[in-house]
């Protein structure tokens, strides 16, 4: 036999012993393991018979464990359960609530509804959301009875500063200063004079209140005098003159230019005591439009409110 196949076979002796050591030392392993876990069940096993024997044995041991179990399981029942109301702490909570609020997103308007409505945010210092919601009303209420957004805005402003609030010694009331008494039917398709309150129907009512004066003067400018009750005055306080003022202010804005927030803002003027003749008489002659009559238009307010 060559020395090569010597080697040869000696090596494949060695390989078959290091195999069968190898899976005998697997098998006893195994075992072992085996032993052990069986040990150390039985050894769990007796501790807890031993603990259930004790247990049973002291009375008062067992009381106190199971009082301990009950609670735990009773706390566990009540976190799944919804924060109970108990008396002298009520649920406030309201989640329709949010269909109240007169709030709009600025990013929801165009270009230069945003534009006006920040500026007036800033100007007025009241909040953009709310602001946002009144610029949308006038635009779409404007378009819809031919009266520029602006010059209803500037109202507001002259009128109130934007406070939805507001009440004159004569009794005008909310952001457009409506005389609600004279007004009262102009309030009942929203559901009564309470809701000159609400700013988007003072909005509409006010929008109504000033077609019908503008129809009544035939100008802009004589329209706004019997707005605020002056119509059979010598002046009135200055009262057009700001809102217009106020208006080329807002048109400005809302064309893109820069207008600083800190100029002179017009101081909300006190309306006169409108004169019945001033206030309630009907538009003897309205102003003809390619589209809606007056008396359509401002119709068409109430509707929106349903």
């Amino acid at each position: 036999m060559s020395k090569i196949a010597q080697a040869c076979r000696l090596c494949d002796t060695w390989r078959a012993a290091v195999a069968r050591s190898g899976a005998v030392f697997i098998k006893d392993v195994g075992h072992g393991l085996l032993e052990v876990s069986h040990n150390s069940l039985a050894v769990l096993g007796l501790v807890t018979v031993g603990v259930v024997l004790f247990a049973a044995s002291q009375a008062d041991f067992r009381h106190a464990l199971e009082t301990q179990t009950l609670s735990w399981l009773q706390a566990r029942h009540e976190a799944r359960l919804p924060p109970a109301v108990t008396e002298g702490d009520p649920d406030l909570g309201e989640p329709d609530a949010i269909a109240r609020a007169t709030a709009s997103d600025p990013r929801d308007l165009d270009k230069r509804q945003a534009a006006v409505a920040m500026w007036l945010s800033r100007r007025y210092k009241v909040a953009p959301e709310p602001v946002s919601r009144l610029v949308q009303e006038a635009w779409m209420v404007g378009e819809l009875v031919k009266l520029d957004p602006t010059l209803i805005l500037a109202v507001m402003a002259v009128e109130s500063s934007f406070n939805p609030f507001a009440q004159s010694p004569v009794g005008a009331q909310g952001l457009m200063q409506v005389m609600t008494k004279v007004h009262d039917d102009k309030y009942v398709a929203f559901g009564g004079k309470h809701a000159a309150f609400d700013p988007v129907t003072n909005l509409r009512v006010g929008v109504q209140v000033l077609k019908e004066c503008i129809s009544r003067a035939g100008s802009l400018e004589g329209g706004l005098r019997h707005y605020v009750g002056a119509a059979n005055l010598p002046h009135d306080g200055g009262y057009a003159g700001k809102v217009l003022a106020e208006q080329a202010t807002l048109r400005q804005v809302a064309g893109g230019k820069v207008v600083a927030v800190n100029a002179p803002r017009p101081i909300p003027v006190a309306s006169p005591q409108p004169k019945p003749d001033a206030a309630a008489v009907p538009i003897p002659v309205p102003i003809k439009t390619d589209d809606k009559q007056p008396a359509e238009q401002i119709a068409a307010l109430g509707k929106l409110s349903s």
